[in-house]
């Protein structure tokens, strides 16, 4: 079932990110248009590179967010829709063949057999979050979309399968369960990401979609509607704010507050005689600097980043499938000129992905840093409203997330 609040028609979703915890809760009312009811924001602490490494400050991060957004929406949150990310996370198309028996009329059983021989090789210490079909073959009849009541001899499917540590989606769940709250679902951040910000002719027609965080990069490649890579770099904007502190010899605290009002993505954005003021370290003198070092600092990282894209999509070998380009989201994105760097670097047509398709309180949460915790809300809704026509209660890929993480509680906790 999708995350909601006692208010059977609210569903939320919770973005436990290296940077912030987010909570948003919109009514469920529509998959189209989200009516934003709620939204809660808290300094992410006990986080690192997308990994809890700190229980307790984690846990006071999320009720200090979760909090905010009862306030806001004037109900008691009891569930959630949880999001994963970090460098643990892994994506590998897979592929499964079955032989049909019953009739030569593809089941209900059949096609969970199928799915359940694309992952056999999945390795003991990692757990499946996500198996996203993207197409099945009956016979020698391929991209077939939804092989239910075909007639057959043999199925196969094409699968992209998701896998993270146990370990690390064993904590995000400890953390929500003593904030008080039950986690309904895991979902793979990037992944809920493009459900706010992608198209679907975009999806259809190939993107890709990079969400920089403040621990990780996640990068995921749609084609023809399906996923058909992912990979996380361990880069995001936390790395820009060291350099920074670094570079200008200044405090960490300074550095991000400095990033945020003065720091643009290329050099060539600003003029000579900008100067900007930087506080020293442990009580030193405040100085004057100029805008272009500051600039410089952050251009040759962002650099760096969309190198380390480009070198992914190329080792993805699907770049000439990426028609639409690529589209950046984040909260890191909001910096002026990162879609103009990114274009530059990767030579590929460069969009900023905005939370879509939003109403209610829009004017609050209508940034690239808001598009993970839009997609969590939007993904439990498509979760509710369109579950896989091929498959029964059991063999729904998304139910079977659920009872799993709810099994994990029962075994570790």
């Amino acid at each position: 079932m999708p995350s909601r609040t006692k208010n059977s028609d609210i569903i939320v979703g919770l973005d436990i990110g290296t940077t912030k915890i987010c909570a948003i809760a919109a009514e469920a009312n529509s998959r189209d248009l989200l009516n934003i009811v709620g939204v809660g924001t808290s300094k992410s602490e006990g986080l690192r590179k997308g990994v809890v490494v700190n229980i307790e400050k984690t846990v006071q991060s999320i009720k200090k967010a979760v909090e905010e957004c009862e306030l806001m929406c004037g109900q008691q949150i009891t569930s959630v829709s949880a999001g994963i990310a970090g460098h643990h996370i892994q994506g590998t198309n897979s592929h499964g063949m079955v032989t049909v028996y019953r009739n030569r009329v593809v089941s209900e059983e059949d096609i969970r057999r199928v799915i359940d021989a694309a992952q056999v090789l999945v390795a003991n210490d990692r757990e499946v979050l996500h198996i996203l079909p993207q197409e099945f073959i009956v016979d020698d009849q391929d991209g077939v979309q939804n092989p239910l009541g075909m007639s057959g001899t043999r199925l196969e499917v094409n699968v992209h399968i998701v896998t993270g540590s146990v370990t690390s989606a064993q904590n995000i769940i400890k953390c929500c369960n003593r904030a008080g709250m039950e986690v309904d679902d895991i979902v793979l951040e990037p992944l809920a990401s493009s459900q706010a910000v992608l198209s679907p002719d975009e999806q259809e027609v190939g993107v890709v979609l990079v969400d920089i965080g403040g621990g990780t990069t996640d990068i995921t490649i749609y084609s023809e509607g399906s996923i058909v890579h992912t990979a996380v770099l361990a880069l995001g904007g936390d790395h820009l704010t060291k350099d920074v502190a670094i570079g200008l010899s200044t405090p960490l605290a300074e550095a991000e507050e400095i990033k945020h009002n003065h720091g643009v993505a290329m050099v060539s954005m600003v003029e000579p005689e900008d100067m900007i003021q930087v506080t020293g370290v442990g009580g030193r003198q405040t100085r004057n600097i100029r805008k272009q070092v500051l600039a410089e600092i952050i251009e040759d990282r962002f650099r760096e980043i969309f190198e380390f894209i480009g070198s992914e999509i190329e080792k993805s070998q699907y770049r000439n499938v990426i028609a639409s380009g690529v589209v950046i989201t984040g909260g890191t994105c909001i910096m002026p000129g990162s879609d103009e760097l990114a274009c530059d670097v990767l030579n590929i047509p460069v969009r900023v992905g905005f939370p879509e398709n939003i109403s209610g309180i829009q004017e609050l949460i209508y940034s690239p840093k808001y598009a993970t915790s839009v997609g969590l809300v939007r993904y439990g809704i498509n979760n509710n409203q369109s579950r896989l026509q091929f498959s029964g209660d059991e063999t729904n890929v998304f139910h079977k997330v659920s009872r799993r993480m709810k099994g994990w509680l029962h075994e570790f906790f």
